[in-house]
């Protein structure tokens, strides 16, 4: 692992601001480095209000999106809500069906097959659209570069609304309206929606026409905080507002569906990492293994019972989504071996009999075990279909540019991406992405880094500055949850390896006189010849509750120690 401790602000200012709040320099430095420097700054950070959120008609096609829709509730129109098959896309068409369902009951929904039809607005789509005479078809978190299906949809005379949060092509779809804040031309003030955020405006400009404001529409705040932590938009500005209320619902009154998945894990209270790990996952899984109709179905139900029964069958749907990637990620890491590619720059692994839903999730966990940009490729058809997954710092999409004359097609951004080639193409393609990365990767982003906030002592671990700190949240890209770094430690003794295989590390620490604090390092098994013998040593670590037997206890949860 590489530390790198963020540059400390101007001394000056954390000192003004600390003053302001009446909090320690610790803190202080802590809301600078996230680009809040006035108390007015800090109150609408600790202290979101819905009133925050911006105009929806601020948006480029607003109007000409909700005049449409208008129109379409008038003459009593058939109107189809489209969406992609993942948490965003399925949270974006149960959010805008149950809204428009308010309006009038002339409402479908359709989320592609991920299999027959791939990624985004497809012409079965349309077909089914124009077999049920629907003049009027919504596309939520996907639509922005589907110029010739928008265009095969006017000649069957099906109108198009695009609400999208992918950056635009040079050229925008021929629709009634496109709705995306990444268009150049729109000046909306914050440009990282998700796509049922971009779905939500649309609902509050609607709303905001039939006399009802933002407190009226907090019931649709759990589908936004979802796809927002679900697609890992940064939660900052207007996302940070949406999931902070977003959360208050999911924690107090979700949806009947939600409320279901939520009953299985035993939890009492979420963080927009419980969304990611337990809920995201789960309604994920209808699309990869299954159909996103399941998740949908799920999302929109409102009787509680058949919820729970639509719920046990997504924990189906999750459960063999867990097995296929466990073995799947196996069989690579083998094949990794068999074919001695540890040492390569890329990981590059293809079987066709892996299920295609899945092979995203290998190629991060594959990352887990070799950090290095990866590929994992299975049979589509008469095709090789992989997902690309890059490690920080690394623009995948870039090398995949590079190597394009072996790509039948490909499309995705930095950190991700998808491709599809020719199967006699897939050696020369693999060796070209080697050499290609080899050429262009900076060698230390091959060593995971962690990012530390600040260097503090033991002493500064007060009740008071973790009461402080939870108000941080929700955590994300943008506000991550804070590191710290302690140097001078010592183990008292009780420090050891635990877990199955001894894979995790417990210690029991002190610094100088200081209270002694407990931390856990899954994963870090293998660094306790570092605190044996009372060995000096340094850690990075978060700090959150431990919870056990009615006490609740500060504890270090490590990222990873050293001499």
């Amino acid at each position: 692992m590489r530390w790198t401790l963020k540059p400390k602000p101007e001394l000056s200012k954390i000192k003004q601001l600390s003053e302001a709040l009446q909090v320690e320099g610790s803190i202080a430095s802590l809301l600078l480095q996230r680009g809040i420097e006035t108390y007015e700054e800090a109150k609408q950070f600790f202290r979101p209000q819905l009133g925050d959120l911006h105009d929806p008609f601020l948006m480029k096609d607003m109007d000409r999106a909700v005049a449409r829709l208008e129109r379409a509730f008038a003459k009593g129109e058939n109107i189809l809500v489209f969406g992609d098959y993942d948490v965003d896309g399925t949270t974006s068409v149960a959010l805008m069906a149950s809204y428009l369902r308010t309006r009038t009951e002339a409402v479908a929904t359709y989320i592609p097959d991920r299999y027959d039809e791939g990624y985004g607005v497809s012409f079965k789509g349309i077909d089914f659209a124009h077999d049920n005479d629907i003049s009027l078809i919504i596309a939520l978190d996907c639509g922005i570069k589907a110029i010739d299906k928008v265009a095969y949809a006017n000649e069957k005379n099906i109108d198009f609304i695009i609400c999208d949060h992918h950056r635009p092509g040079l050229e925008l779809p021929d629709a009634v309206a496109v709705l995306d804040p990444k268009r150049e031309d729109c000046m909306y003030p914050y440009d990282e929606l998700c796509g049922c955020a971009v779905g939500f405006k649309l609902v509050q400009a609607l709303a905001s026409r039939d006399g009802k404001s933002i407190e009226d529409l907090t019931e649709y705040l759990d589908l936004v905080a979802t796809a927002i932590g679900a697609d890992i938009v940064p939660i900052t500005g207007e996302n940070r507002t949406l999931a902070y209320f977003g959360l208050q619902v999911i924690n107090r009154n979700p949806r009947a569906g939600i409320k279901a998945i939520i009953d299985q894990t035993k939890k009492t209270e979420l963080t927009i990492t419980d969304v990611v790990f337990i809920v995201a996952p789960r309604i994920n899984a209808a699309g990869r293994m299954k159909h996103g109709n399941h998740a949908v179905r799920l999302l929109t139900e409102d009787n509680a019972l058949l919820a729970e029964r639509f719920a046990l069958e997504i924990e189906q749907f999750n459960t063999d989504r867990k097995e296929a990637d466990q073995r799947i990620t196996q069989e690579a890491l083998l094949q990794i071996e068999e074919f001695k590619e540890q040492e390569r720059i890329t990981s590059v692994v293809y079987h066709d009999s892996w299920h295609k839903g899945v092979i995203g999730i290998v190629a991060s966990r594959l990352i887990e075990t070799y950090y290095r940009p990866t590929l994992v490729f299975t049979k589509s058809g008469d095709r090789l279909a992989a997902s690309a997954r890059s490690v920080a710092g690394f623009d995948v999409y870039n090398a995949l540019e590079a190597c394009s004359a072996h790509i039948e097609q490909f499309g995705g951004h930095k950190y991700a991406a998808g491709l599809t080639l020719k199967e006699e193409n897939y050696e020369v393609f693999k060796q070209a992405f080697e050499d290609e990365v080899s050429k262009t990767i900076d060698r230390s982003l091959l060593t995971p880094e962690i990012r530390v906030d600040t260097q503090i002592d033991f002493k500064d671990i007060t009740p008071k500055f973790y009461r402080i700190l939870k108000q941080f949240a929700p955590f994300g890209p943008g506000n991550m949850a804070p590191v710290f770094m302690t140097e001078n430690l010592q183990d008292t003794g009780y420090g050891k390896c635990v877990g199955a295989d001894d894979k995790h590390l417990r210690i029991t620490a002190k610094q100088g006189s200081s209270a002694q604090m407990v931390g856990i390092g899954f994963n870090l098994g293998d660094k306790c010849e570092l605190i044996t013998n009372k060995k000096p040593f340094k850690a990075v670590y978060s700090i959150d509750e431990n919870h056990w037997e009615g006490n609740v206890s500060l504890q270090l949860k490590l990222r990873d120690i050293k001499a």
